[in-house]
């Protein structure tokens, strides 16, 4: 069923790290990139015992294959040391092999001290469904309520993908977190979880959500490193154009998915409130622009404006000396205060490029900002005319 869905991301020529949260389809589009690979699922516990007990046999069986052969590793921070296999097989050999290896957890990689491998693989990333992925017209709010995990947007009822999301959310906390070995109590993390879900896509206060959660701040902290290394979230600094460090004041914290984000504050089976579809929205775009700079490798960097009065700018992406501001409001009519600071900013020369991102109809052109529907400006993006 997820073969229907035709991902963006291109395949190396060369061996390659691919990270991305579980379920986001990595296997299944390895499946379809690599169908004649030699395979090593770390996810099945027959495989997994059988290189714990004798490492050595993983190097003698790609030994055994033909030259210019792919080798795929599932789930390699299951047993980390298989790194430094890959690390060896690849300094011996250089051209003989080429590894596929993927990963949920750039903790547990750290954590075992491996080798990773030396700059002799490149790094990419898998995301949810973006628009362009999905090929199908659903409507803005079935994406804010669901988000675009491939099975979930796989499923056509409502019902079904809630029930999808619910075990998701559940695995999650009970396979991904029990094996970073770093949270102590479940029931403590599982009150962070949804205090922190609500204060998705907000400038986050540590230690007002400690206080929300009942947890100490610096656990909280520590939660915070475990959402960020097992790719579930991440944060967007705040800026100031003046400003000789770039962070300045608390960032905002995003989860990966806007399904993900309505399952862990229990909100699933509601509807959608105006400032939740605010928030959701947000997330979405920040979503499509973070898949966009991966898949396309356009590199530079996403952080967020406010201005002394409070005003923002919901993203700055910054390559260079190329800087494009974009606000995002879930309103069907723009009105000129949205894009106040997008101008002022355009005016001292610090934005190079404004848009504009609400849930109208029509394109408009404000000023130097560039007003677009939500799906016109996904459009765009997806066909590089935004960060550009």
């Amino acid at each position: 069923m997820l073969a229907m869905f035709t991902r963006r991301l291109v395949l190396p020529p060369r061996s390659f790290l691919l990270l991305g949260p579980r379920g986001t389809g990595k296997t299944t589009w390895l499946r379809q990139q690599l169908p004649g690979a030699r395979w090593y699922n770390l996810l099945l516990d027959r495989e997994l015992l059988r290189l714990m007990r004798d490492p050595g046999v993983f190097r003698q069986e790609v030994e055994a294959l033909p030259r210019g052969s792919w080798i795929v590793v599932d789930e390699v921070q299951k047993l980390p040391s298989l790194l430094n296999e890959v690390h060896d097989a690849l300094t011996s050999a250089p051209r003989r092999w080429r590894f596929a290896l993927t990963g949920s957890s750039a903790r547990r990689l750290r954590r075992e001290d491996v080798n990773l491998l030396g700059g002799r693989v490149v790094s990419r990333r898998m995301a949810p469904l973006t628009a362009a992925e999905a090929g199908t017209q659903a409507s803005v709010e079935d994406w804010l309520r669901f988000g675009g995990l491939p099975l979930v947007r796989s499923e056509r009822t409502p019902a079904g993908r809630i029930d999808l999301l619910e075990a998701y959310v559940e695995t999650y906390l009970t396979q991904e977190v029990r094996a970073e070995a770093v949270v102590r109590s479940l029931e403590s993390f599982t009150r962070f979880l949804e205090v922190a879900a609500l204060a998705n896509g907000q400038v986050t206060n540590v230690a007002s959500i400690a206080r929300d959660a009942a947890v100490a701040r610096p656990t909280v902290q520590g939660y915070f490193d475990v959402l960020v290394d097992t790719l579930i979230g991440s944060w967007l600094p705040a800026w100031r154009p003046r400003a000789k460090v770039k962070e300045a004041g608390h960032p905002k914290f995003y989860l990966f998915d806007t399904g993900v984000v309505r399952a862990l504050s229990r909100r699933l089976r509601e509807p959608l409130d105006s400032q939740e579809r605010g928030t959701l929205l947000e997330t979405l775009v920040y979503h499509e622009l973070r898949a966009q700079v991966a898949y396309s490798r356009c590199g530079g960097e996403f952080s967020f404006y406010r201005t002394p009065s409070g005003t923002e700018v919901d993203f700055v992406w910054m390559r260079g000396k190329r800087a494009v501001g974009i606000e995002v409001k879930a309103t069907g009519r723009w009105r000129d205060e949205h894009g106040r600071a997008l101008i002022d900013l355009h005016r001292s020369g610090v934005l190079t490029a404004c848009y504009g991102v609400y849930l109208g109809e029509r394109p408009l052109q404000a000023g130097p900002v560039r007003v677009l529907p939500l799906n016109d400006f996904l459009s765009a993006l997806s066909a590089g005319k935004v960060l550009r």
